[in-house]
């Protein structure tokens, strides 16, 4: 199974991106599934067909879904929810407010990981389209594992051997001194069985012969800053991007006087986002004069993006930015094939780090863990830019 994931800042068209790539793909014969994991849908709109949690076709070779958390939450955290909702109830609290801090911020995120990593086992489809949450935040989620690893390991699984063995003994004192029951073994295998499926999820979205990113965007300040730190974030959990989308272009043949400053700062900002990216392939998509609602019109924004092409390749291979821990602190590599180290001159703002190569500036966004840091050296090595930030000159207020 081929993995696409499109993400963006909200707004930025990568539903109807995530569409017509379904379209594409099914037209060439693999069968499709574009699953919608954005709380916020629009999937069901992009294709003007209804659509729920479970797949349903909507031309040959070509299915749609939009995740119901709430479904996903019952299926795999069900039982845990039961049980923090009854705990909750002994101390005090309503139905409604138990029942409601019983599911953590974020856990809708983490199902639709899940959601993916079923499909996957499944292996119903040969191409599995994500339409993600802005940015990509669950991606960020990828963490979960390599913090979760060392508790689940050292401490919940003796945890969870002491409690088959003390539960029938104290069971009936607890419930009586505490008001609630010692949750059962379905309860205590739930999280560490949901970590196992995370953690197997990884292994997948983090092999680039299966995975790809696919960036989209639009010309605008505020919108390029945020698929900069997107792509920080993505390449810090080895998940790798290979497309840039700039969407919603201008056509260049517009006369209105309303619209020149509009032409003036989207060429800046074209051009910033290909100098940006470099040496991601970075395709445009025009603004069009009507919404791209519906089949026909999805059809037409198919044939700009793939016009005789198969949507299903890799097309970069190699990673553009690599974060890795040395025994100091952080290394950052940047891939600048070809640039001599004396054409490079590096400055940092904020969580900016600003690189000059002549006459070409490129701007990258920090993942958080770099952005505190400041760089000390930096050498060229197989055509990889290395910069590394010692723990030492961490940045204090």
């Amino acid at each position: 199974m081929r993995l696409l994931l499109m993400t963006g800042k909200g707004g930025v068209g990568k539903t109807s991106v995530a569409a017509a790539t379904g379209l594409r793909c099914a037209e060439l014969g693999y069968r499709t599934l574009v699953l919608s994991t954005d709380p916020a849908h629009s999937l069901a709109d992009s294709f003007d067909q209804p659509l729920d949690h479970d797949p349903r076709q909507i031309s040959p070779n070509l299915w749609g879904a939009e995740l119901d958390a709430l479904r996903e939450l019952e299926l795999n955290w069900g039982a845990v929810k039961r049980y923090v909702t009854e705990v909750l109830q002994a101390r005090g609290l309503d139905g409604v407010q138990a029942e409601e801090l019983a599911v953590l911020p974020g856990m809708d995120e983490i199902f639709a990981l899940v959601r993916v990593k079923r499909h996957y086992d499944e292996g119903l489809y040969d191409v599995l389209i994500i339409d993600s949450a802005p940015t990509g935040t669950a991606l960020r989620l990828l963490s979960i594992p390599e913090v979760a690893g060392w508790y689940m390991r050292r401490f919940y699984k003796p945890l969870q051997g002491m409690a088959k063995v003390l539960t029938p003994v104290f069971e009936p004192l607890f419930k009586r001194v505490m008001g609630f029951s010692l949750p059962d073994q379905e309860v205590m295998d739930a999280p560490y069985e949901f970590y196992e499926q995370i953690e197997q999820l990884e292994r997948v979205l983090t092999d680039n012969t299966v995975t790809s990113v696919r960036l989209v965007t639009n010309p605008e300040k505020m919108v390029i800053k945020e698929s900069l730190r997107a792509h920080a974030y993505l390449s810090l959990y080895n998940v790798a991007t290979d497309l840039v989308i700039i969407n919603r272009v201008l056509p260049p043949t517009i006369q209105d006087p309303f619209f020149h400053q509009w032409l003036v700062s989207q060429n800046r900002y074209r051009q910033e986002i290909h100098d940006s990216f470099h040496p991601l392939p970075v395709k445009e998509v025009p603004l069009y004069p009507e919404e791209l609602c519906g089949l026909a019109a999805l059809e037409r924004l198919k044939q700009t993006l793939y016009p005789d092409e198969d949507p299903t390749q890799i097309y970069y291979q190699e990673q553009t930015v690599k974060v890795s821990e040395t025994a100091h602190g952080y290394c950052l590599e940047l891939y600048l094939p070809g640039v001599p180290k004396e054409h490079i001159q590096l400055t940092k703002t904020g969580d900016e780090l600003n690189i000059r190569i002549g006459n070409h500036r490129r701007n990258l966004v920090l993942p958080q863990a770099l952005a505190g840091l400041q760089p000390r050296k930096a050498s060229m090595d197989n055509d990889y830019l290395r910069i590394e930030f010692p723990w030492a000159e961490v940045v204090t207020a």
